[in-house]
């Protein structure tokens, strides 16, 4: 490797919380209907009782700026609109979801969730739906692929538990990430995902968890080559894991 470089310019990563959960992907194709091929998009700039995350807003308006050419459906619920009862009906009717808020990895792991304006959203009740349109899921959220130290499973995290609501490409964090470059690494993800899914030549319909991780990839790499070589730079880049097929 030449100066500068580092691993993850040769190797495009995606990790599998289980084995199980890798074979049942492959061997378990589905067809989405097209009505069901939309993306939901999740933005809490001011959970009460929560510190404030300003740059959810203008990632949910960035995310939706990339997806307005290829998705027909981009359905997005911000602060107050993103209730328990108003996301989780959307979910039903969505193949992908985008979630940029509060999260929280609790020691029982099935009470991890998401927190939205009106409650947390537990991976219990994400789970025994088993979303049978889910596809991809982006959780812009801190912690969302961080096992818990007093578990004897180290792969029981919230993006451990989409896949098992479904999904089938996630992209989760490792730790916490900074609201200021949410926003860019999300940006940066979807139009890559958009170049990804165009390189055959014909227009995609709709927008799909095909090609993520090395979506992922270049999004992280671009942010990493905007910034220094200092530790806080580095802490900023390293977290996003991609996490399915």
């Amino acid at each position: 490797m030449g100066p500068g470089s580092v691993i993850s310019d040769f190797v495009i990563s995606s990790y599998t919380p289980t084995i199980s959960a890798l074979l049942d992907r492959v061997n378990n194709s589905r067809t989405i209907k097209e009505e069901y091929k939309g993306m939901l998009l999740v933005s809490q700039p001011k959970t009460p009782g929560l510190s404030r995350l300003p740059g959810t807003t203008k990632e949910a308006q960035l995310v939706r700026k990339q997806l307005k050419e290829d998705v027909s459906c981009v359905t997005c619920l911000n602060a107050d609109e993103a209730t328990l009862e108003r996301v989780i009906s959307e979910m039903e009717s969505h193949s992908c979801i985008h979630l940029a808020c509060h999260a929280v990895q609790e020691g029982e792991p099935l009470d991890s969730g998401f927190y939205l304006h009106n409650g947390r959203l537990e991976l219990t009740e994400i789970i025994k739906r088993q979303f049978p349109i889910a596809d991809l899921a982006f959780l812009s959220a801190c912690q969302t692929s961080t096992g818990e130290d007093g578990l004897s499973e180290e792969a029981v995290h919230l993006a451990a538990g989409m896949l098992a609501a479904g999904y089938r490409g996630v992209v989760a964090t490792m730790w916490s990430i900074k609201d200021r470059y949410g926003p860019v690494v999300a940006e940066n993800f979807y139009r890559e995902l958009r170049k990804y899914q165009t390189s055959s030549g014909s227009k995609p319909e709709g927008i799909s968890s095909r090609g993520a991780a090395s979506a992922l990839h270049h999004a992280t790499k671009q942010l990493r080559e905007s910034l220094d070589d200092s530790e806080s730079s580095l802490l900023t880049w390293v977290p996003y894991v991609h996490i399915g097929l």
